[in-house]
Formats: structure tokens, sequence, C-alpha cells
């Protein structure tokens, strides 16, 4: 069982993926942007974060940078639909500062499972 951190500013992602991952086990808690997903995280680290890319206040690249500076060994998913950008390119910048494994959405459960598992080792 691992402690896990979703962030998403979109309340039924972060209610959808909380119950899958908790019906796998996991303690889960969640946040609706990546400051609140950062001070959450300062005050209880999680074992692992799924993030969002796209949100307000602070978007998922800000937020992985940061977690990456002051966390390096914390690992990440990021999650992507798109926005501005295709999702893929949200997420290509993702891997290149640390991100262990990206999703695009829509996410399937056993994607989510998977890669959650596999991240966790």
């Amino acid at each position: 069982m691992a402690n896990i951190l979703i962030i998403d500013d979109d309340p039924w992602v972060n209610k959808i993926f909380q119950q899958i991952l908790e019906a796998e086990g996991h303690h889960v808690v969640s946040a609706s942007n990546g400051q609140e997903g950062l001070e959450q995280f300062r005050q209880r680290p999680a074992d692992l974060v799924v993030t969002d890319m796209v949100m307000p206040v602070k978007d998922g690249l800000k937020l992985i940078m940061e977690l990456e500076r002051e966390f390096p060994s914390v690992p990440v998913i990021a999650v992507s639909g798109g926005g501005v950008i295709e999702a893929e390119r949200y997420l290509t910048l993702a891997e290149s500062i640390g991100t262990r494994k990206t999703l695009t959405k829509p996410v399937s459960r056993q994607d989510l499972v998977d890669a959650v598992n596999e991240v966790l080792g």
C-alpha cells in the first residue's frame, strides 16, 4: 500500500482516480492545482504523485520542477488531455524534467493501475 497524491483541477478526475487507486489498496489524497498539491506534499510527503499538466494557479510542469528540486526521489506520473498545445507535447516536456511515466487522457482504469504499479515497482 502506497500513499498517493492526485493533483487535477477536474474534481471528477480526482474522484475517479482516487476510487480506482483506493480499490487497489492505496491511501489517496487529492489537490485541485499544483500549488495546493505542493503544499500538501510538503506537509505530508507521498510515495507517488499523479498530476495533470494543465491546471490553474500552478501547472504540472512548474509543479514537477519544484518537486524535482525539493524532493528529487519522489516519482511522478504526468497526465494530460492537452490544452493550448497537444497532450503529447506537455508529456514530452514532463519526461524531459524527470517524470517517471506519462498517460494521455482519457486514462483507462487498467492503464492507471499498470502505471502506478510500474512506477512503484
